[in-house]
């Protein structure tokens, strides 16, 4: 027959289950920062690849307020090309020698411009 004492067996007690908690806090935030660095990874990898999915489409399929608003911006020059970036529309437009990219919403708003030459440069395509 053993004897315990009771102070030994509730400072057994006691010293077992904080070792228990503390073990378990430390794996669930390994666990978290775990995900938490997968998510923020493919987050940024999934904004760097939509920003340069640009996709040389039709004039056909382009709506006609966009195509009315790059006639209005080609005055002088003419629509060489068409892409598609997201929801966007591109008009690759040839002016005065150079090519200007001219990104427009579906609605035919103007939502930026950029140097064609300088953009290919950047991604090396050219």
């Amino acid at each position: 027959m053993q004897f315990f004492r009771a102070d030994e067996q509730s400072v057994s007690n006691d010293t077992e289950k904080p070792i228990v908690k503390k073990e378990m806090k430390a794996k669930n935030l390994v666990t978290a920062a775990a995900v938490s660095a997968a998510l923020s990874l493919s987050v940024t990898a999934l904004a760097k690849e939509e920003k340069h999915e640009e996709q040389t489409i039709n004039s056909s399929d382009v709506p006609a307020a966009v195509q009315q608003a790059a006639q209005a911006e080609a005055k002088g020059g003419s629509i060489v090309r068409w892409e598609k970036e997201g929801a966007n529309y591109e008009a690759v437009i040839q002016k005065n020698g150079k090519q200007i990219g001219v990104e427009m919403n579906a609605n035919g708003k103007v939502l930026s411009k950029h140097d064609e030459a300088k953009e290919h440069k950047k991604e090396g395509s050219y």
